[in-house]
């Protein structure tokens, strides 16, 4: 049933990407995040994914890679959006990790992870409203593989993160140029976004944590912005960093989108100082 699910979703939006897109301005939908959420490259915002505007629909389809040398993140899935209102995405994750395996001898050499999202607009509006644009937002999330995860400590195979984000667009707030904040807390007992399972020996009950973007956009194509993700501890067997990033988005026509980043990930499963590049490549309509 959820492979029928991802295919409709993934068949509609390749049929769609030929498609007129909606009324919303250039690069309102964001990009698509590593769990499938329209935002940044990490942190999920109010938008709603595509250019769907009121009684319209919209949607993406996105891939994604994060390489930092001893990891490799690939990510990629779709999304729809109705009326500028609800957002439904799907995402598969794969996590190669052979530095690990070598080093510690594991059984698997990836770690898989299926995700499933809400999103809805609760009240606000991007641009146009006093208010900023205010959604809510659940992830259902399935680890695919749980041997690993379950040696190291997590005491979950799936789980569901909730969040609300908050974002704004300020026209012309920066040297005439457009700036987007957006602000998010997640509700979530996730290790490593969920791909080393839920809960741990160290602590098994969800914790609030904070994430934000910050986005300056010189040009309506461009945009160059900063985020941040907190993460939970669960597990004793190593520490769970913080994630941030820096990013460049090109976004040269409303049916493709186009991001680069440097992403700093820390301490991932004992091995430190995980830093590398991020590319996602996101088609819209």
């Amino acid at each position: 049933m959820k492979k029928t699910v991802v295919a409709a979703v993934l068949a509609v939006c390749a049929n769609g990407v030929a498609a007129e897109p909606g009324g919303r301005l250039l690069a309102t939908g964001g990009a698509s995040s590593i769990e499938g959420a329209a935002g940044g490259g990490i942190v999920p915002w109010a938008v709603m994914s595509g250019y769907a505007a009121r009684d319209e629909w919209g949607g993406t389809a996105f891939a994604t890679r994060v390489d930092t040398g001893d990891y490799r993140l690939d990510s990629y899935g779709a999304a729809l959006s109705f009326g500028n209102r609800l957002e439904v995405s799907v995402a598969r994750q794969r996590l190669d990790m052979d530095a690990l395996t070598k080093a510690a001898s594991l059984p698997d050499k990836t770690l898989n992870q299926d995700i499933y999202s809400l999103k809805l607009r609760l009240f606000g509006d991007l641009i146009y409203d006093r208010l900023p644009q205010v959604a809510l937002g659940a992830q259902y999330k399935l680890q695919r593989n749980f041997l690993v995860p379950s040696l190291v400590g997590a005491e979950r195979d799936s789980d569901t993160d909730y969040y609300l984000a908050a974002s704004r667009l300020f026209m012309g707030a920066v040297g005439g140029y457009n700036l987007l904040l957006n602000g998010t807390l997640r509700y979530s007992r996730a290790n490593e976004t969920g791909l080393l399972g839920f809960g741990g020996d160290r602590r098994d009950s969800r914790s609030l944590l904070r994430e934000g973007s910050a986005v300056l956009m010189p040009s309506p194509q461009w945009a160059v912005g900063v985020e941040y993700r907190e993460k939970p501890d669960n597990l004793s067997f190593a520490g769970e960093s913080d994630w941030q990033d820096v990013f460049v988005g090109y976004f040269p026509s409303k049916q493709l989108a186009v991001v680069a980043a440097w992403a700093d990930l820390g301490e991932i499963a004992t091995l430190e100082d995980q830093q590398g590049l991020y590319l996602s490549l996101q088609l819209s309509y």
